[in-house]
């Protein structure tokens, strides 16, 4: 396929004003001006539209809670036990889920979902696109992430259960011990294996083989944190175990930016499109993503779907940037930013000969209201017109 005529925002240091891009087996094969454009008699004309890639919501809950049903779609939260890193989305995911065809439509190519945040320590997130009708391929990455939880949420659920965790300092105490314990199994599976003869393999522990990945860094450590103290308390427990380490929600982000800036953090703010419907949300503000932005800490938007349905997804960065996010930054906060933050750029997230033919185009701002896309391509094909 060929697309012609084009506006192109690539997400990369150039764009084109008018120009083509090229897709050839599922991939971008090239793109630049209108002059160096190929022959093609099948070519789609874009009349001059905007093509940009493909959304990517960097935080949901998309196939764990499905739509329109109770407990049984409800998947999100294993809460019969407070530590449970051994739990994978994929598990759970149902990718025939109507939101998924929402989302589609609405321009979110990828999502990243995973288990909520009822348990201190939830699972392992992954990064899906949002075409298909089986999890397995439907993946960019299985394991993407593991989720951790701190504040009011793991509190709530276990104070109503007289179990523990019922305050910060418990949550953050489990944390610490499962991680403790990962790093004790992982020093005894090394000394077995430079000393067979002096030492045994340690006996197999599910929790602590999932985090192994998590503390050689492969695997990010996400943490839901919506308040700054619990921001604070994210951050040391990521410095004392050396985790790779993402902020999600960082709701009081905005009276913290500076410290977060000095810190060098990474974050997803959001949900915002949405009432402050708990405690820890009293200090939600729709100008947070622009504050950060201003402090130079680099953010992501979400929508947290089903908190915010994802085909929100673009209305969200269209509040960021009415709450003086500038335009750009607020496209790359739902393209580029969130696929630097998982190690997924190099196959999504811009336009770039190589990367996956993620594009969607346009015939009006893509951040207006009443926006939506003329035509969706994931992985080269066309899902929406």
């Amino acid at each position: 396929m060929v697309i012609r005529n084009a506006k192109i925002l690539t997400m990369e240091e150039k764009d084109y004003e008018n120009g083509f891009i090229r897709i050839q087996d599922g991939l971008i094969d090239s793109l630049g001006d209108m002059e160096d454009c190929p022959e093609d008699p099948e070519a789609v004309d874009a009349c001059g539209g905007l093509v940009l890639p493909g959304l990517i919501d960097a935080h949901s809950h998309l196939g764990m809670w499905e739509d329109s049903l109770g407990f049984e779609g409800d998947d999100g939260n294993e809460d019969t036990e407070p530590v449970t890193p051994q739990l994978r989305a994929i598990d759970a995911v149902n990718p025939l889920d109507k939101c998924f065809r929402e989302a589609a439509a609405a321009g979110i190519t990828t999502v990243l979902t995973g288990p909520g945040s009822a348990n201190p320590i939830a699972g392992v997130w992954c990064a899906v696109k949002t075409s298909g009708s089986r999890i397995d391929d439907m993946l960019l990455d299985g394991a993407v992430g593991m989720k951790f939880a701190l504040g009011e949420n793991p509190k709530s659920v276990y104070h109503g259960k007289n179990q523990s965790p019922v305050t910060r300092m418990a949550t953050a105490a489990l944390i610490r011990e499962q991680l403790a314990k990962a790093q004790r199994y992982l020093n005894d599976k090394r000394l077995a294996e430079q000393n067979s003869e002096d030492y045994d393999e340690p006996e197999y522990d599910i929790k602590c083989e999932a985090l192994l990945p998590v503390l050689s860094r492969e695997m990010k450590a996400v943490f839901h944190a919506h308040r700054a103290d619990d921001i604070f308390t994210a951050i040391r427990i990521a410095k004392e175990f050396d985790l790779d380490y993402i902020l999600v929600h960082c709701t009081e982000g905005h009276r913290i930016a500076s410290f977060l800036r000095e810190e060098g953090a990474k974050v997803i703010t959001g949900p915002f499109l949405c009432d402050r419907s708990k405690p820890e949300l009293s200090g939600l503000d729709p100008k947070n993503p622009a504050i950060l932005w201003e402090a130079g800490v680099e953010n992501a938007i979400c929508t947290d779907h089903p908190v915010t349905p994802i085909q929100y997804l673009p209305l969200c960065a269209a509040i960021a940037e009415a709450e003086g996010l500038p335009y750009r930054h607020a496209l790359e906060a739902i393209t580029i930013v969130p696929a630097r933050l998982f190690r997924l750029d190099d196959r999504i997230g811009s336009l770039k000969p190589g990367k996956q033919a993620d594009l969607l185009l346009f015939d009006s701002d893509p951040l207006g209201v009443c926006a939506r896309p003329k035509l969706v391509l994931i992985n080269g094909k066309k899902v929406s017109e």
